[in-house]
């Protein structure tokens, strides 16, 4: 799939559903469709039948596929019955999605975390769809690029049978999330739902380093970053980075990176990076 391969965003947006809604096209979108389920509820046609979708089922369908979508009331609890479905939405074609699309078997349906960053990246390509004097209409193209990206990896990590590294590839996922924060190896195990020795092995088996190992990695990529591009004190670098103190930071960054935290910095400046 190269760059310049013709790839056009027809409509991006975001829709919130407070009344019941029904749509039903047999002969499926024209176009491609990616959907993103992020409050609420409702059902759409997945294999043959009405199925309940819930914040963080994302949709992908192809053209001529059969698009079922319904929003209906239903009891709250409290004796009343509401109607609350919120989704963004992106309708695309092009020579690059036909590409992305047959490199693999998309299922309709992927279970995916409502991060910051997916998210965000949906409601950045709808931002720029809606400019209306676009002058850099590539930039929705990129940020659609990395959301079919994200959505491979997503798919890489689904569970299936007889796939534990999924567990594994949850925890690397909660790593990364809350690296800057301290937490230990009982919150990564209680993440995924098993024990602190059974996550310490499948992280250890399908990645070939311990989580400790792992998080430590990151924290000092992370902090080797700010030392760089950042203003921040080295004090400040450690504790924003999930270091637990400063003395332990300049220790284990000495030993990876052969120098201080100070003189790495000024190795960067004097070198201009």
């Amino acid at each position: 799939m190269e760059d310049n391969a013709d790839l056009k965003i027809l409509f991006a947006g975001y829709s919130v559903h407070r009344k019941p809604f029904h749509t039903n096209q047999v002969d499926g979108p024209v176009n491609h469709l990616i959907r993103l389920q992020t409050s609420g509820r409702c059902r759409a046609r997945l294999n043959g039948r009405l199925e309940l979708l819930e914040a963080g089922d994302l949709l992908l369908f192809a053209p001529g596929d059969h698009y079922e979508l319904k929003v209906e009331a239903e009891p709250n609890g409290l004796g009343e019955v509401t109607v609350d479905s919120g989704d963004y939405h992106i309708f695309l074609t092009g020579e690059w999605i036909e590409a992305w699309w047959k490199k693999q078997v998309r299922p309709h349906r992927i279970k995916v975390q409502l991060t910051d960053g997916l998210v965000g990246t949906f409601r950045q390509i709808m931002l720029e769809q809606r400019r209306i004097s676009n002058l850099a209409p590539e930039i929705a193209e990129y940020y659609l690029k990395i959301l079919c990206m994200d959505i491979d990896r997503n798919l890489q990590e689904q569970p299936r049978p007889n796939y534990p590294t999924y567990l594994a590839h949850r925890i690397k996922n909660y790593i990364e999330e809350n690296v800057a924060s301290p937490f230990k190896l009982e919150d990564v195990a209680s993440y995924v739902g098993i024990s602190v020795s059974r996550a310490v092995h499948l992280f250890k088996e399908t990645f070939g380093q311990s989580i400790i190992q792992y998080t430590l990695e990151v924290r000092l990529n992370m902090a080797r970053e700010r030392i760089i591009f950042s203003p921040l004190s080295l004090e400040h670098v450690a504790e924003s980075s999930g270091f637990p103190s400063y003395n332990y930071f300049h220790k284990v960054f000495r030993k990876r990176y052969g120098m201080s935290p100070k003189q790495f910095r000024q190795a960067a400046r004097n070198n201009g990076g």
